[in-house]
């Protein structure tokens, strides 16, 4: 029965792909194997998006909606493979990454505001208005 629910609820390709399996548990394991890999990918696309998180910072001209855009795919992609970050996490990230010419601006918010408390949406918030 389990296996005629998971057969049913496939589109055409990924139906396709487990047909031949003889089990809800075969599916199931091929499925995740297909979408998610080996172990082996999952640490490679885990290295590569925490590079990348290390590394992030706004681009010359950036807006603070596209670079928290950015910020959050980079973030998903990690929350995806088991990395959870908090809020204040993410708001540290995020005053950090901004260029130069926001540091009275992040100066006024570190001083002004608790940041293990702060919403990243306060945040957002803020930065949008003095953009």
């Amino acid at each position: 029965k389990a296996l005629n629910i998971l057969l049913v609820s496939l589109d055409k390709t990924e139906y396709n792909l487990v047909r031949r399996c003889t089990s809800a548990h075969e599916v199931w394991k091929l499925l995740i194997l297909t979408h998610e890999g080996t172990e082996q990918v999952k640490n490679a696309k885990l290295a590569i998006l925490i590079r990348d998180y290390e590394l992030f910072k706004m681009q010359p001209n950036e807006s603070i909606k596209n670079l928290y855009n950015r910020l959050l795919d980079i973030t998903n992609g990690l929350l995806g493979l088991g990395k959870v970050f908090g809020h204040d996490e993410l708001v540290r990230k995020l005053l950090g990454c901004l260029n130069d010419e926001w540091e009275p601006k992040v100066t006024a918010i570190e001083e002004s505001k608790d940041l293990k408390t702060m919403e990243i949406e306060e945040l957002l918030g803020s930065l949008m208005t003095h953009e």
